[in-house]
Protein backbone atom coordinates (compact mmCIF):
# COMPACT_ATOMS: atom_id res chain seq x y z
CA UNK A 1 0.00 0.00 0.00
CA UNK A 2 0.72 3.18 -1.21
CA UNK A 3 0.65 5.67 2.43
CA UNK A 4 1.18 8.59 0.72
CA UNK A 5 -2.05 8.19 -1.19
CA UNK A 6 -4.15 7.82 1.52
CA UNK A 7 -7.29 9.67 2.42
CA UNK A 8 -7.62 12.11 4.97
CA UNK A 9 -11.17 12.63 6.01
CA UNK A 10 -12.44 15.90 7.95
CA UNK A 11 -14.33 15.39 11.12
CA UNK A 12 -17.55 15.92 9.41
CA UNK A 13 -17.28 13.67 6.76
CA UNK A 14 -16.43 11.61 9.12
CA UNK A 15 -19.71 12.07 11.26
CA UNK A 16 -21.80 11.65 8.29
CA UNK A 17 -19.61 8.44 6.96
CA UNK A 18 -21.19 7.19 10.66
CA UNK A 19 -24.66 7.98 10.18
CA UNK A 20 -24.59 5.85 7.02
CA UNK A 21 -22.27 2.66 8.64
CA UNK A 22 -25.22 2.94 11.13
CA UNK A 23 -28.09 2.09 8.43
CA UNK A 24 -26.08 -0.62 7.41
CA UNK A 25 -24.02 1.24 4.78
CA UNK A 26 -21.04 -1.29 3.69
CA UNK A 27 -19.25 1.10 1.54
CA UNK A 28 -19.70 4.00 3.82
CA UNK A 29 -17.69 1.45 6.80
CA UNK A 30 -14.76 0.59 4.37
CA UNK A 31 -13.78 4.86 3.52
CA UNK A 32 -14.66 5.02 6.67
CA UNK A 33 -11.40 2.70 7.71
CA UNK A 34 -9.61 4.11 4.65
CA UNK A 35 -10.38 7.84 5.68
CA UNK A 36 -8.58 6.66 9.04
CA UNK A 37 -5.55 4.41 8.41
CA UNK A 38 -3.23 7.58 8.92
CA UNK A 39 -4.00 7.40 12.51
CA UNK A 40 -2.69 3.94 12.58
CA UNK A 41 0.03 5.41 10.69
CA UNK A 42 1.20 8.07 13.51
CA UNK A 43 0.64 5.13 16.29
CA UNK A 44 3.17 2.94 15.10
CA UNK A 45 5.75 5.80 15.01
CA UNK A 46 5.75 5.19 18.94
CA UNK A 47 6.90 1.95 18.77
CA UNK A 48 10.10 2.33 16.10
CA UNK A 49 13.27 0.83 17.34
CA UNK A 50 11.85 -2.28 18.84
CA UNK A 51 12.82 -4.47 16.02
CA UNK A 52 9.32 -5.30 14.64
CA UNK A 53 8.64 -5.35 11.04
CA UNK A 54 6.20 -1.92 10.47
CA UNK A 55 3.86 -3.46 7.83
CA UNK A 56 2.98 -6.03 11.04
CA UNK A 57 2.68 -3.61 13.31
CA UNK A 58 0.44 -1.82 10.49
CA UNK A 59 -1.70 -4.59 9.97
CA UNK A 60 -2.32 -5.36 13.69
CA UNK A 61 -3.01 -1.05 14.03
CA UNK A 62 -5.60 -1.56 11.15
CA UNK A 63 -7.39 -3.91 13.14
CA UNK A 64 -7.44 -1.80 16.17
CA UNK A 65 -8.61 1.12 13.92
CA UNK A 66 -11.64 -1.50 12.74
CA UNK A 67 -12.51 -2.36 15.84
CA UNK A 68 -12.64 1.45 17.15
CA UNK A 69 -15.26 2.50 13.88
CA UNK A 70 -17.34 -0.39 14.91
CA UNK A 71 -17.55 0.27 18.76
CA UNK A 72 -17.48 4.06 18.27
CA UNK A 73 -21.14 5.77 20.19
CA UNK A 74 -21.34 8.77 17.70
CA UNK A 75 -23.27 10.19 20.49
CA UNK A 76 -20.82 11.37 22.39
CA UNK A 77 -19.42 14.71 21.65
CA UNK A 78 -15.57 13.44 20.88
CA UNK A 79 -13.10 12.64 17.67
CA UNK A 80 -12.84 9.16 16.24
CA UNK A 81 -8.89 10.12 17.02
CA UNK A 82 -9.74 10.35 20.57
CA UNK A 83 -11.46 6.96 20.67
CA UNK A 84 -9.07 5.24 18.27
CA UNK A 85 -5.71 6.07 19.21
CA UNK A 86 -5.97 4.25 22.41
CA UNK A 87 -7.82 1.30 20.35
CA UNK A 88 -4.82 1.08 18.47
CA UNK A 89 -2.55 1.53 20.78
CA UNK A 90 -3.86 -1.21 22.73
CA UNK A 91 -4.32 -3.60 20.02
CA UNK A 92 -0.71 -3.32 18.93
CA UNK A 93 0.88 -3.64 22.88
CA UNK A 94 -1.47 -6.99 22.94
CA UNK A 95 0.49 -7.86 19.73
CA UNK A 96 3.63 -7.22 21.18
CA UNK A 97 3.21 -9.23 24.14
CA UNK A 98 1.60 -12.40 22.37
CA UNK A 99 4.61 -11.92 20.48
CA UNK A 100 7.56 -11.41 22.77
CA UNK A 101 10.55 -13.70 22.81
CA UNK A 102 10.11 -13.78 26.77
CA UNK A 103 7.24 -16.18 27.16
CA UNK A 104 4.83 -15.49 29.73
CA UNK A 105 2.12 -18.74 30.47
CA UNK A 106 -1.46 -18.23 29.55
CA UNK A 107 -2.18 -18.55 33.36
CA UNK A 108 -0.19 -15.60 34.89
CA UNK A 109 -1.67 -13.24 32.18
CA UNK A 110 -5.31 -14.45 32.85
CA UNK A 111 -4.50 -13.23 36.58
CA UNK A 112 -2.78 -10.26 35.35
CA UNK A 113 -5.88 -9.19 33.15
CA UNK A 114 -8.38 -10.26 36.12
CA UNK A 115 -6.22 -8.16 38.42
CA UNK A 116 -6.51 -5.36 35.62
CA UNK A 117 -9.90 -5.50 35.33
CA UNK A 118 -10.53 -5.54 39.18
CA UNK A 119 -8.08 -2.72 39.60
CA UNK A 120 -10.09 -0.54 37.02
CA UNK A 121 -13.13 -1.51 38.22
CA UNK A 122 -12.46 -0.31 41.92
CA UNK A 123 -10.91 2.92 41.22
CA UNK A 124 -13.95 3.65 39.11
CA UNK A 125 -16.08 3.04 42.80
CA UNK A 126 -13.60 4.87 44.82
CA UNK A 127 -11.89 6.59 43.57
CA UNK A 128 -8.71 5.72 44.55
CA UNK A 129 -6.64 2.63 42.91
CA UNK A 130 -6.34 -0.57 45.48
CA UNK A 131 -3.18 -1.98 47.16
CA UNK A 132 -1.91 -5.24 45.97
CA UNK A 133 -3.29 -6.94 49.39
CA UNK A 134 -7.13 -6.10 48.25
CA UNK A 135 -6.33 -7.19 44.84
CA UNK A 136 -5.08 -10.46 46.07
CA UNK A 137 -7.93 -10.75 48.52
CA UNK A 138 -10.67 -10.11 45.78
CA UNK A 139 -8.59 -12.75 43.41
CA UNK A 140 -7.78 -15.29 46.65
CA UNK A 141 -4.39 -15.34 45.54
CA UNK A 142 -0.97 -14.58 47.10
CA UNK A 143 -0.03 -10.86 46.75
CA UNK A 144 3.31 -12.03 45.34
CA UNK A 145 1.12 -13.36 42.22
CA UNK A 146 -0.17 -10.39 41.60
CA UNK A 147 2.68 -8.36 41.59
CA UNK A 148 4.65 -11.25 39.43
CA UNK A 149 1.56 -11.49 36.76
CA UNK A 150 1.88 -7.78 36.81
CA UNK A 151 5.56 -7.30 36.20
CA UNK A 152 5.40 -9.95 33.85
CA UNK A 153 2.98 -8.72 31.27
CA UNK A 154 4.91 -5.22 31.05
CA UNK A 155 6.93 -4.58 27.67
CA UNK A 156 10.74 -4.85 27.50
CA UNK A 157 12.22 -1.89 27.52
CA UNK A 158 15.95 -1.46 25.51
CA UNK A 159 18.72 -0.48 27.76
CA UNK A 160 19.41 2.13 24.68
CA UNK A 161 16.02 3.70 25.09
CA UNK A 162 16.64 8.04 25.89
CA UNK A 163 15.43 8.84 29.30
CA UNK A 164 16.53 12.73 28.81
CA UNK A 165 18.11 15.17 25.94
CA UNK A 166 19.04 18.06 26.52
CA UNK A 167 19.03 18.64 23.06
CA UNK A 168 23.17 17.86 22.66
CA UNK A 169 23.47 14.64 24.38
CA UNK A 170 20.91 11.78 25.62
CA UNK A 171 21.28 9.51 28.59
CA UNK A 172 20.16 6.13 28.18
CA UNK A 173 18.38 3.88 30.67
CA UNK A 174 21.76 1.49 30.81
CA UNK A 175 23.30 5.15 31.43
CA UNK A 176 20.81 4.98 35.09
CA UNK A 177 21.68 1.29 35.66
CA UNK A 178 23.77 0.11 38.85
CA UNK A 179 26.28 -2.25 38.28
CA UNK A 180 27.80 -3.95 41.17
CA UNK A 181 30.16 -6.30 39.50
CA UNK A 182 31.88 -3.55 37.23
CA UNK A 183 32.85 -0.70 39.62
CA UNK A 184 35.75 0.95 40.11
CA UNK A 185 37.26 -1.11 42.55
CA UNK A 186 36.67 -4.47 40.84
CA UNK A 187 38.33 -2.89 37.51
CA UNK A 188 41.41 -2.18 39.93
CA UNK A 189 40.91 -5.80 40.88
CA UNK A 190 41.04 -6.98 37.88
CA UNK A 191 44.18 -5.59 36.38
CA UNK A 192 46.34 -6.54 39.50
CA UNK A 193 44.83 -9.69 38.83
CA UNK A 194 46.21 -9.53 35.24
CA UNK A 195 49.37 -8.77 36.20
CA UNK A 196 50.11 -10.89 38.80
CA UNK A 197 49.43 -13.53 36.57
CA UNK A 198 51.98 -12.38 33.72
CA UNK A 199 54.19 -13.34 36.84
CA UNK A 200 53.51 -16.70 37.40
CA UNK A 201 55.77 -19.54 35.29
CA UNK A 202 53.69 -21.74 32.44
CA UNK A 203 52.83 -24.34 34.57
CA UNK A 204 51.28 -22.26 37.57
CA UNK A 205 49.03 -19.91 34.98
CA UNK A 206 47.98 -23.19 33.25
CA UNK A 207 46.76 -24.39 36.63
CA UNK A 208 44.92 -21.14 37.51
CA UNK A 209 43.79 -20.63 34.43
CA UNK A 210 42.11 -24.42 34.14
CA UNK A 211 40.47 -24.25 37.93
CA UNK A 212 39.70 -20.73 38.42
CA UNK A 213 38.58 -19.13 35.26
CA UNK A 214 37.57 -22.84 32.96
CA UNK A 215 36.06 -23.70 36.28
CA UNK A 216 37.33 -27.57 35.87
CA UNK A 217 37.72 -29.89 38.91
CA UNK A 218 41.47 -31.14 39.58
CA UNK A 219 40.28 -34.53 38.21
CA UNK A 220 39.69 -32.72 35.11
CA UNK A 221 42.88 -31.01 35.26
CA UNK A 222 44.73 -34.16 35.89
CA UNK A 223 43.14 -36.38 33.35
CA UNK A 224 43.89 -33.44 30.87
CA UNK A 225 47.11 -32.75 31.06
CA UNK A 226 48.04 -36.58 32.32
CA UNK A 227 49.37 -36.00 35.55
CA UNK A 228 48.13 -37.05 38.62
CA UNK A 229 45.31 -35.07 40.81
CA UNK A 230 47.42 -35.17 43.94
CA UNK A 231 49.63 -33.42 41.58
CA UNK A 232 47.60 -30.81 40.15
CA UNK A 233 46.47 -29.83 43.91
CA UNK A 234 49.92 -29.43 44.82
CA UNK A 235 50.68 -27.02 41.85
CA UNK A 236 47.55 -25.60 42.44
CA UNK A 237 49.10 -24.67 46.11
CA UNK A 238 52.47 -23.79 45.32
CA UNK A 239 50.48 -21.27 42.46
CA UNK A 240 48.05 -19.56 45.40
CA UNK A 241 51.12 -19.27 47.46
CA UNK A 242 53.05 -17.26 44.67
CA UNK A 243 50.11 -14.89 44.08
CA UNK A 244 50.17 -14.40 47.79
CA UNK A 245 53.28 -13.17 47.95
CA UNK A 246 53.14 -11.26 45.13
CA UNK A 247 49.86 -9.36 46.07
CA UNK A 248 51.47 -8.42 49.14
Amino acid sequence: MNTATLPLLKPEENKELFEKMKKGDEEARERLIQGNLRLVLSVIQRFRGRGENPDDLFQVGCVGLIKAIDNFDTTLDIQLSTYGVPMIIGEIKRYLRDNNSIRVSRSVRDLAYKAMQFKEKYTKEKGKEPTIDIIAKELGVDTEEVSLSFDAIQDPISLQEPVYNDGAESIYIMDQVKDSKNTDESWTESMTIIQIMKRLNEKEKMIINRRFFDGKTQMEVANEIGISQAQVSRLEKNAIDHIKRLYK
